[in-house]
């Protein structure tokens, strides 16, 4: 796709969900895109490989929870993957910090690589598996928002996100179209994790008709220490 037409067709979408973004940004999202793309080619980033679906699939579904997201605020993006929601974040919103997590070395470096061409700042990668982060000290309840897209059912994930959030902070879990069941099985996990849901916000993506839900789980309580789980547990044995 030509820059021209991708800067206006991204413009276009952001400004329905009431982000304008500068030239600087869409420059950066353009060379975001064309990395994705090109080291696609090589390592399985992503199977959404058309301009116009990386624009609504991946830009504008991640920039739809920065509303969410309070001024300066610490942010945890887990299981990142091609970095999304936590890059397209970063480059709408320069004054967050931004932790990408991921359990892939080859994620991690087309991740810093993006990073560098667009010259982010307060931005890093890290090397964990989710459940080993959560066990760490020094990202152990250290963030004010820890968030995930398409990672786990509910109930697995907040015992992925809970640890890593301070108390008064909170989750971001970003859904699909049906969350019913999620939600009726993760009540005792996200309570047990010292998590309350604090509300869900359902919605359409731009120019579609692509339902999303958001969740956003408020942290009240400190989470108990033997919390997460050895790696692998949460997902073989999840909390019900």
């Amino acid at each position: 796709m030509e820059k021209d037409e991708f800067f206006y067709k991204l413009q276009n979408q952001a400004q329905k969900i009431d982000i304008n973004l500068t030239n600087k940004q869409l420059n950066e999202f353009y060379t975001y895109m064309n990395l994705l793309i090109e080291w696609n080619k090589n390592i399985n980033l992503t199977a959404i490989t058309e301009p116009e679906e990386i624009i609504k699939k991946h830009f504008i579904d991640s920039l739809t929870i920065s509303k969410n997201i309070k001024k300066d605020s610490s942010i945890i993006d887990v299981g990142t993957g091609a970095g999304f929601p936590g890059i397209p974040l970063k480059i709408v919103r320069e004054d967050i910090n931004v932790v990408l997590l991921d359990a892939l070395n080859k994620r991690l470096n087309f991740l810093n690589e993006v990073i560098k061409e667009n010259k982010l700042e307060n931005i890093e990668t890290v090397h964990f598996r989710a459940e080993e982060v959560g066990k760490n000290k020094i990202y152990r309840e250290k963030y004010d928002v820890a968030t995930s897209r398409a990672v786990a059912q509910l109930n697995i994930l907040a015992e992925y996100l809970l640890p890593l959030v301070k108390v008064g902070g909170k989750c971001i879990g970003m859904k699909g179209s049906n969350v019913e069941e999620e939600l009726k099985n993760s009540k005792k996990a996200i309570n047990l994790l010292g998590g309350e849901i604090e509300k869900i916000e359902e919605f359409i993506l731009p120019d579609s008709d692509i339902k999303r839900n958001v969740i956003i789980i408020k942290k009240v309580n400190s989470t108990p220490v033997k919390y997460p789980r050895k790696p692998g547990i949460p997902t073989k044995e999840p909390i019900i």
